[in-house]
């Protein structure tokens, strides 16, 4: 992992205040889910969000919970209307309930796990932590181990492990010369579920979505844009 920081790091993004790790980058972890977890684009499901360490013991006081939400809006940190972030969601239909949980002792201190609830019983759920400065990192999408910090567009699949499956995006990818910075694919065990995060230079144009659907064994496909 990089760990180099700029001074734009340490001062951390424009934003409405008080924290820059407990607001904004609770703001901008829930941008992050709101692009997983294809949020706004259809209909508004409940959202479970569950908070551990110091999310759970001073988020209130931090404005953490309405910087979660603000970002599931899609409401950037620097936004006059955080402060009103969960009169918003309420207006909009979305029914967000709070937790207090311990994710053990190796997650982040400022870590969220928020769930996505649809009305057909799926559910999809995003951990991530705010790691300083408003920088994040989204370190599991529905118990698939990521790394995932917003400062790249992003190609989500889910899918089945079968062979050729990564030849046939990086296929396609290739004829249309996106360029790729890394991809990472993680599986439940040989030949079964998985997740392919690829990231990419600039945001992919929606007829190419439209094909990588047809891929086989895509059974769901989403692009996460970068964070502002």
């Amino acid at each position: 992992m990089n760990n180099t920081y700029s001074a734009f790091d340490i001062i951390g993004p424009a934003m409405i205040g008080p924290s820059s790790s407990h607001t904004a980058g609770a703001v901008r972890l829930g941008l992050l889910a709101r692009g997983i977890c294809g949020g706004g684009t259809a209909f508004y499901p409940n959202i479970l969000i569950e908070l551990h360490g110091s999310f759970a013991a001073t988020g209130e006081g931090h404005a953490t919970d309405r910087g979660l939400v603000a970002g599931l809006l899609g409401l950037p940190p620097d936004d006059d209307r955080l402060k009103d972030s969960l009169k918003l969601a309420q207006a909009n239909g979305i029914n967000i309930e709070f937790r207090k949980v311990d994710l053990g002792v190796n997650a982040h201190p400022n870590t969220a796990r928020i769930t996505y609830l649809f009305p057909d019983g799926e559910r999809l759920s995003v951990t991530g932590a705010s790691i300083g400065g408003g920088s994040v990192v989204v370190r599991e999408i529905d118990g698939f181990e990521t790394e995932l910090n917003g400062e790249l567009d992003t190609v989500v699949f889910w899918h089945m492990d079968r062979p050729g499956f990564l030849a046939r995006v990086t296929g396609l990818l290739a004829c249309i010369e996106v360029n790729i910075a890394a991809i990472q694919t993680t599986r439940r065990m040989r030949n079964s579920e998985a997740l392919t995060i690829i990231k990419i230079d600039a945001p992919l144009p929606p007829d190419c979505m439209s094909v990588l659907r047809k891929i086989p064994f895509v059974r769901r496909l989403l692009a996460v844009p970068k964070l502002p």
